[in-house]
């Protein structure tokens, strides 16, 4: 074997491999190989500069092993990770595991995984940056030494299992500051007077007296009912009719923060969701011309498009739509995120000829719908603008002025891909001067509303403009706060817990720069002064580090504990210790002060002194026959059996939909239920029969073993799937 290409994904690898020869082989890392150790802290500080203790844990030492065996048969070794700093670094500890001086082994990069794409970095093989890799590098640390030093005493003043870090306290802020607003917001009562002329043009109150009327304008009932009472009794005429036409703007490319944030809105993805189906999109999945990435690297924040790029959507838009849909010059956009680099690509289709409707046969649903968007995004990015008109229409009285406003599409430009929501709102043809029939003038009220709650794309938004963190940080750091449970997702919105409110005081108290989004937005761009050598990783991470563990110790000694540790005069009676009321995660309990040695622990009384015992109910666990209780978890009240823990049968609480079709197995009825995994299709006659699928059977009979066919979506078509043999056939319209 010549030619050894290191990859991070398997199915990164794959793809590479379908375009190379027989002199090349691909293997992937799957990640890391490298990283500091998880159990300790990992960092040594010797005369003043750090030297991080990596290590290859278990789960890579197999495949460290395999790519060290590979390197010695190979001429040449090539680093082949993602295009950014986690790449780098990662390509860079891949050579240090396998004994490899990283800046002698050829690196090559590719916006996108196609054959010309790897064809053309084979023949342009550059060095690790180690710049880029010293960025990571610090980043990394950075994290470490605030989560290792910081988290601990989080857990040992205020709860267990808590953590605070650089990027995600910083952005836990912004959510706990957002709902402070809200709490603390007090509704402010105004008034509007609308109108509707003939024939049914809705017009509002803009001017009174020479005086202009503006939202809140008029704060009082009294007061708005004398201006009702007053302008329902004048005449009124057309004083002025405007006509402007005006330009929609065509929008840029995704980059990472923006497909995230339009994911979200259109398609209902979380950011974890995009992400990795984008990954999919990018290494590699099948077309109709074998497999291969069908979009540019999804961890960007650029808008650059490469010239052919840009060449390849004029000639699409002129064939598919005709010249007027085409500008005289190609759009080039420029990224306003803080730190953007410039030398990567926004997020575009690979192949324009990879049509979504073509797509449609290859990418599973779910796929399909966010190729789709990036599809047209990027097409439209290079079409014409969109006109509009807008129309305003003024009517007067002796005290009085009210503004109707309506508006037409004239010509849609890149709304031929993107689609126009908006209806048209057209007002009829009148002429300036003539009188006009007023139908109805009411004073309505308001009131002013709260600042809305944090989304997951609208953070993201928000994370991005103020500088903190980069394209591979915003989901992760979403999916840690919910993890830890400082926050909830409740209808889409970011709620944070009582105890998100407990942590951010604390920082706020005796940590302010954690928290400090413009502390956080510095120190990023600090590290991009450390990937264009601008600035020494070592002297940033010192400087850092000094004051923050001053810090550290004095909180150790200043911050009072906010567990509680109370006696309530009673002997554990296990060990005949005392017993303390102390607060958990899930509330208030009673434990041994003797622990860790001595475990019991039971729970609260309620008020009036009545033991909290589980809820009894009549239904009987089907497993054992004993009766079921409700208890209360993480996720709500569900049923469990209270032979626990002899017999751990759980059931929601929530009965079950029952279907027209039975049980293919049985004949019995079958039942609609959820589970961690999603919903399911089951027999009422469990455990006597144990049927059970992820799809919902039909009554419709597999012609090849007679068994119970499901409808399902296979590939973007409806089709009916044997839930035995898994035979598959078109549904046929009837």
């Amino acid at each position: 074997m010549k030619n050894l290409i290191i990859v991070e994904s398997p199915a990164k690898a794959r793809t590479i491999k379908n375009f190379l020869g027989k002199d090349f082989e691909v293997i992937a890392s799957k990640g890391h190989i490298r990283d500091l150790p998880k159990h300790s802290f990992g960092i040594k500080l010797e005369d003043e500069r750090f030297e991080p203790q990596y290590r290859v844990d278990k789960e890579h030492s197999a495949i460290v092993k395999q790519i060290k065996e590979l390197a010695k048969k190979s001429e040449n070794v090539y680093i082949a990770t993602d295009e950014d700093r986690e790449g780098e670094a990662i390509g860079y500890h891949i050579a240090k595991a396998i004994g490899k001086d990283p800046e002698e082994l050829p690196r090559i990069v590719f916006h996108e995984i196609t054959k010309s794409a790897i064809k053309h970095a084979l023949e342009n093989p550059r060095k690790i940056d180690m710049d880029q890799v010293n960025a990571q590098q610090a980043r990394r640390l950075l994290d470490r030494i605030v989560g290792y030093k910081l988290s601990p005493l989080l857990a040992s003043k205020i709860q267990k299992g808590l953590s605070a870090g650089r990027v995600q306290s910083a952005a836990l802020k912004i959510v706990v500051d957002r709902e402070r607003e809200i709490q603390a917001f007090k509704p402010v009562e105004y008034w509007s007077i609308d109108a509707l002329f003939a024939p049914k043009i809705e017009a509002s109150l803009v001017e009174f007296k020479g005086k202009k009327i503006e939202k809140m304008t008029i704060g009082s009932e009294k007061e708005a009912r004398e201006i009702e009472s007053l302008l329902k009794s004048e005449s009124y005429r057309v004083k002025s009719i405007e006509k402007k036409e005006r330009k929609s703007s065509t929008p840029p490319p995704f980059m990472t923060s923006t497909l995230q944030q339009s994911a979200s809105g259109r398609l209902g993805y979380s950011p974890k969701k995009t992400m990795m189906i984008a990954q999919k999109l990018y290494e590699g999945v099948s077309t109709d011309k074998g497999a291969m990435g069908v979009i540019t690297y999804m961890r960007t924040d650029s808008l650059n498009i490469a010239k052919e790029a840009r060449d390849a959507a004029r000639e699409t838009i002129v064939k598919n739509f005709g010249e007027k849909y085409l500008p005289p010059k190609p759009k080039i956009y420029t990224s306003k995120a803080k730190g953007a680099q410039e030398a990567h690509e926004a997020i575009r289709p690979t192949r324009l000829d990879f049509t979504p409707e073509i797509a449609a046969k290859y990418l599973a649903p779910d796929e399909l719908k966010l190729y789709k968007l990036i599809y047209n995004r990027f097409l439209a990015s290079q079409m014409a603008d969109a006109i509009l008109e807008s129309q305003t229409i003024l009517f007067a009285s002796e005290d009085g002025v009210f503004k109707a406003t309506g508006r037409k599409l004239i010509f849609d430009g890149f709304y031929r891909v993107m689609g126009y929501d908006e209806k048209d709102k057209l007002l009829p043809e009148l002429k300036e001067g003539e009188e006009a029939e007023l139908e109805k003038l009411t004073a309505n009220q308001h009131f002013t509303e709260p600042p809305p709650r944090y989304t997951e794309a609208s953070l993201i938004k928000k994370l991005e403009s103020l500088g903190i963190g980069r394209p591979s940080t915003y989901a992760p750091t979403i999916s840690i706060l919910v993890s830890r449970e400082y926050i909830k997702i409740e209808k889409r919105q970011l709620v944070p817990t009582p105890i998100a409110f407990t942590v951010i005081e604390t920082l706020e108290k005796y940590f302010p720069e954690i928290v400090d989004s413009n502390f956080t937005a510095k120190m990023e761009e600090k590290l991009d002064e450390v990937a264009e050598h601008k600035e020494d990783w070592q002297k940033l991470l010192l400087d850092f580090y000094k004051p923050f563990i001053e810090k550290v110790e004095k909180g150790k000694k200043e911050i009072k504990s906010l567990k509680k540790a109370e006696p309530i005069g009673r002997e554990c009676p296990e060990c005949g210790s005392e017993l303390l009321l102390r607060s958990g995660r899930y509330g208030d309990f009673i434990a041994c002060a003797n622990f860790p040695k001595c475990r019991y622990t039971e729970a609260i009384e309620k008020e009036g002194g009545e033991e909290a015992k589980p809820q009894t109910t009549d239904e009987v666990c089907e497993k054992c026959g004993a009766p079921m209780v409700v208890k209360t978890g993480r996720r709500g009240s569900f049923l469990a059996c209270s032979a626990y823990p002899k017999c751990k049968n759980t059931r929601s609480l929530e009965k079950p939909k029952k279907l027209e079709t039975k049980c293919p197995e049985c004949g019995g009825e079958l039942l609609e239920r959820n589970s961690r995994r999603g919903k399911f299709f089951g027999c009422s006659n469990y455990p006597k029969c144990t049927f059970i699928s992820k799809f919902e059977p039909t009554d419709v009979k597999c012609p090849e073993c007679g068994y119970a066919m499901a409808k399902r979506t296979y590939r973007g078509k409806e089709v009916y799937e044997c839930i035995k043999c898994k035979h598959r056939e078109d549904i046929k319209e009837s």
